[in-house]
């Protein structure tokens, strides 16, 4: 198989690596239009057209396999992606602080099977827990953080780590990609 990864992302590429598979790395430069109603369909839409718009040049490849991912933070209904300044970081931690949100990732997988092209999508979602943060911190993490590239505006593997309270789910899943998933679907589809 050829594995291809549809993301600039250095989390999932590190994440990616754990199956112990050589892949390369491309990532989608399409414009992220989100569509569906739920943060389930939205994050699959998503992974899907990345994967989709990757897989589109490589057809008569052999055995091509495009994987997409997308990530999205839930607060309250709320989808919170990636904050446009450091002011609209720390309106994202003011919400998530001293209590819960979900993550969501949707991943997609493009393939060829019998000459004709499938993509396949699943999600999964992580409830994470923040402790109570005060003004003080709020403002000190999101002049300091690395969180601006991030959906809500955090790393749980970074400098959020220590306001971090639990999680319910799969760690990897908030850091972008649920690798043990991954794994299994991808074993389901006959694809690794």
């Amino acid at each position: 198989m050829n594995y291809i990864l549809a993301s600039q992302s250095p989390r999932r590429r590190e994440l990616l690596a754990k199956l112990g598979i050589s892949f390369e790395i491309e990532p989608a430069i399409g414009e992220e239009v989100p569509c569906g109603e739920t943060p389930q369909e939205i994050v699959q839409g998503l992974a899907a057209s990345k994967a989709k718009e990757i897989a589109a040049s490589h057809t008569g490849m052999p055995d091509p396999v495009v994987i997409g991912a997308d990530t999205v933070v839930v607060c309250d209904g709320e989808i919170l992606g990636k904050p446009k300044d450091r002011q609209d970081m720390a309106e994202m931690i003011r919400r998530l602080q001293g209590r819960s949100h979900e993550v969501y990732t949707g991943v997609a997988l493009c393939y060829e099977k019998e000459g004709k092209s499938c993509c396949h999508s699943f999600f999964e979602c992580t409830k994470v827990h923040f402790y109570p943060m005060s003004e003080e911190q709020i403002i000190s993490y999101a002049e300091h953080s690395d969180g601006m590239d991030k959906a809500g505006g955090y790393g749980i593997q970074s400098d959020a780590a220590i306001f971090i309270r639990g999680i319910e789910g799969d760690y990897n899943n908030v850091v972008g990609l649920p690798i043990a998933r991954l794994y299994h679907e991808l074993a389901v589809l006959k694809l690794i």
